[in-house]
């Protein structure tokens, strides 16, 4: 079960899609905004969990032509954000809109997000840690999952808040934004990697 908690911890705070959004959004809106949007990447995610341990996901991917069309949208989606990024200039937010994405957007991220995918897909089918009952370990892994992800959203959120009460000087957030920007096409570029 400890090794099982680990490697959560590991897959869930290396940078991706949800959590440089998660710091974006709290850089552009606070904490409220930044509040309602993981609360949307929590129930996409949790989502997306059920969908890989019923396996939905695998009956879905089974069809070629689907997988292939939600792939390139997924990956056109998140290099667009990369972009976005990217080309946000001098203002560590990470994302420029009018308004916060909420819970939403949230939601929409992590149904797209190749990365909550191959996460949940590794966490769930292996890691096995109570073979005497499937149910049980799932639901174990469930409690686990969460009780770890979500403090850790929570962290990228402060953490997007913080920098942007810092004040930093316009290249040093130009830098952070650019390296944001980098983590997440590395994201697109594995799930691209993983496909070929």
């Amino acid at each position: 079960m400890l090794t099982f908690a680990a490697a959560v911890f590991f897959l869930i705070i290396t940078p991706g899609p949800g959590v440089l959004s998660t710091a974006g959004v709290g850089a552009a809106f606070g904490a409220r905004a930044g509040s309602r949007y993981v609360l949307g990447l929590f129930i996409g995610t949790n989502l997306v969990s059920l969908a890989v341990v019923s396996g939905v996901t695998a009956a879905i991917l089974a069809d070629d032509r689907l997988r292939t069309l939600l792939f390139f949208a997924s990956v056109a989606y998140l290099a667009y954000l990369a972009l976005r990024i990217a080309l946000a200039g001098s203002k560590v937010a990470f994302i420029e809109r009018a308004k916060p994405p909420g819970v939403g957007g949230g939601i929409l991220l992590q149904a797209i997000n190749p990365k909550a995918y191959a996460v949940n897909t590794a966490l769930f089918s292996g890691f096995g840690f109570w073979p005497q009952s499937f149910a049980v370990e799932i639901a174990l892994k469930f409690l686990i999952v969460n009780a770890i992800w979500i403090p850790i959203h929570f962290a990228w959120l402060w953490l997007g808040i913080t920098l942007q009460r810092m004040n930093l000087p316009h290249h040093i957030q130009r830098t952070i934004n650019i390296a944001m920007a980098a983590s997440m096409m590395a994201v697109v570029l594995l799930a691209a990697l993983s496909q070929a």
